[in-house]
């Protein structure tokens, strides 16, 4: 990774002359009051590594003659030069041989010279900035997407399925009714076949009546008429056989009544609505039955797509343990940006854009004055353990600071003479394109 080694900065907003020497690995502390140019010395640095686009709108010191100058050597053996009216900048590799923006532009992460932009972005900017680091923000889209559908689904079919549910409820229901609607047309053609088989019996008992009054007259006509007789007693006998069939034939006869078919005509209305509400309450008794297993299926899928998404980033090269993803928004050991502390705010926003550009090595921190000592420590003895530099302001005059700014000058620091001259940089590494 590239670090920064030293720099000297004259006449840049605030800054008279300030020569600073950063610790390789671990928190380099510019300390000092308001307004003595801490925050001076970070745009500095932004400005010389980082371009135009961060040059100061009054860059040269407000009262000075002299344009400003900017000198920072990296541990790769570049030096960066902005001096002159124009503070044209100049890159030179360890052999001398020039080169410019291009070059560092392909080693300095944007954000490490500008974190608050980081910083400052949503939760979902930051997030898909992660996702988009560690090769998974397509994949993870299409899972959130497919989650979303399938929770909205179930969410209606929920709705649906309560609605199914709560109307049943409402629904009476009537055990004495029949199981299908019955027709007024079939009631009375049973009642026709009713009265017919009556009427059939009416006339078998008349018949009987007749046959009896009959053989009644011919007893007695076989008194009267005793010259008669033996055809008369013929007669008599044959009689005696019908009588006997069609006492027979009446012995079992029962008339059936047709009060309760009557009574279901006049009720039918009445009986079809309690049919008709009984089915209404076992439809949507299943209707809601139906729902509930299509609710507990879309939940079985969504609990699939969730762990396809945990898997995903479980898998993935995450910069740093406990970071995640979830619903769209950036999450570190389970809290939400805005949950999180302020040193865990800087470590995560350290970590993603140390891992948006591996070899850049350091990161520029303004106004550290949010971390009490302990956290202070704590955030530098993470960066110690990343190996990353990172240099920062806080408004301290405090031991943990290791250079104090006094009105644009390092406290106890001899000025530096205006405008070092350019010296050759004697150092055994060489570069070479797209090496470090």
């Amino acid at each position: 990774m590239i670090k920064i080694n030293k720099l000297e900065i004259e006449n840049v907003k605030r800054v008279k002359a300030v020569k600073i020497e950063p610790t390789a690995s671990g928190l380099t502390i510019v300390g000092g009051k308001n307004k003595q140019g801490k925050s001076s010395v970070l745009d500095a640095i932004a400005w010389a590594l980082g371009g135009n686009k961060y040059r100061p709108s009054q860059a040269e010191r407000e009262g000075s003659v002299v344009p400003p100058y900017l000198h920072i050597v990296l541990s790769n053996g570049l030096v960066v030069e902005r001096k002159g009216k124009n503070s044209d900048l100049k890159v030179i590799d360890p052999n001398g041989q020039k080169a410019g923006q291009q070059l560092l532009d392909s080693f300095v992460e944007e954000l490490a010279i500008d974190l608050p932009k980081f910083m400052n972005s949503t939760s979902k900017e930051k997030a898909n900035i992660l996702l988009k680091i560690i090769g998974v923000g397509d994949k993870l889209h299409e899972l959130q997407q497919k989650e979303q559908e399938l929770y909205n689904q179930r969410r209606t079919i929920g709705q649906i399925a309560d609605q199914k549910t709560k109307f049943a409820k409402e629904q009476p229901y009537y055990p004495d009714a029949p199981k299908e609607p019955i027709s007024a047309s079939d009631l009375i053609r049973q009642q026709q076949e009713i009265l017919a088989k009556n009427g059939e019996n009416q006339r078998k008992r008349q018949q009987l009546a007749s046959i009896q009054a009959q053989y009644a007259s011919k007893g007695q006509e076989i008194e009267r008429l005793r010259q008669q007789l033996q055809q008369a007693e013929s007669e008599y006998a044959e009689l005696g056989r019908d009588l006997d069939i069609a006492q027979k034939d009446t012995l079992d006869l029962v008339d059936e009544s047709t009060e309760e078919l009557e009574r279901n005509i006049q009720q039918i209305e009445e009986i079809n609505r309690k049919v008709r509400a009984n089915l209404d309450k076992d439809k949507a008794e299943t209707d809601a039955n139906d729902y509930r297993a299509q609710y507990d299926q879309l939940t079985v899928s969504i609990e699939d797509v969730r762990k396809e998404k945990t898997a995903l980033l479980n898998n993935a090269d995450l910069p740093l343990p406990g970071l995640s993803v979830e619903d769209g928004d950036l999450v570190y050991n389970g809290q939400k940006w805005d949950n999180m502390s302020g040193a865990e705010q800087l470590q995560v926003s350290t970590a993603i854009v140390r891992k948006l550009k591996p070899n850049c090595g350091f990161i520029l921190l303004d106004k550290l004055e949010q971390m009490d000592m302990d956290t202070l420590k704590e955030f530098g003895k993470w960066l110690e353990q990343e190996g990353l530099q990172a240099i920062a302001t806080r408004v301290s005059t405090g031991e943990e600071c290791s250079i104090i700014i006094e009105d644009g000058y390092v406290a106890g620091q001899e000025s530096l003479p205006a405008q070092t001259p350019e010296q050759p940089v004697a150092q055994t590494k060489t570069w070479k394109a797209g090496e470090f």
